[in-house]
């Protein structure tokens, strides 16, 4: 089983995270943002991928802190769990419509950090939630797991959807790049030999 046990204490944030790859989407998550509880919630359950998360920040200054270091905690866990990335198919990709919107998200674990965002937000706010932090989310994610992202909205009118779309693509989009190639197990998916 590829998993990951993650534990971070700052002065703003303590989080606990428990990241299994090959599991069956089941999740217990508990971040103090109602919302990034239904998105995780949901990014596990379109990855497939067993996710148990615990955080106590500062959300009375404001979500931000909580966010974006559950973002790097989930990059950590995703970086020790794959380890040295061998027999991993590496890129992934998935177009996901929801309703009116249609999001495209693309990954390549490469070892380099890259964020494509080409998302636009009709609104500033989903209940508590300043939307503006999904961006923030994955920004960490992808420093702290380096990886070439891109996501990008095709169509879209309500935030809600907009974002459910973006981490249920993300989700799926993870899950065929850490998924293992049965022709190559022992290889690792690069001519340099490393990623």
């Amino acid at each position: 089983m590829r998993t990951a046990v993650i534990e971070r204490t700052t002065g703003e944030t303590q989080i606990s995270l428990t990241l299994t790859l090959d599991g069956t989407g089941k999740s217990q998550v508990d971040s103090g943002v109602g919302f990034l509880d239904h998105m995780l919630t949901l990014f596990a359950r379109h990855g497939d991928f067993d996710l148990c998360l615990t955080c106590r920040g500062d959300t009375q200054v404001d979500f931000h802190h909580s966010v974006e270091d559950i973002g790097i905690c989930l990059g950590q866990a995703f970086t020790k769990a794959l380890g040295e990335k061998r027999g991993i198919t590496r890129y992934g990709q998935f177009l996901l419509p929801m309703d009116e919107t249609l999001v495209l998200c693309a990954v390549d674990l490469s070892g380099r950090d890259y964020l494509g965002w080409a998302v636009e937000l009709p609104s500033a706010r989903v209940g508590e939630f300043d939307t503006e932090l999904a961006k923030e989310f994955f920004l960490a994610f992808v420093r702290a797991c380096p990886s070439s992202v891109h996501i990008r909205e095709l169509a879209g009118e309500n935030t809600h959807h907009i974002l459910e779309a973006v981490f249920k693509g993300m989700g799926r989009a993870l899950r065929e790049a850490v998924a293992l190639d049965g022709r190559h197990l022992q290889d690792i998916p690069s001519t340099k030999g490393t990623l």
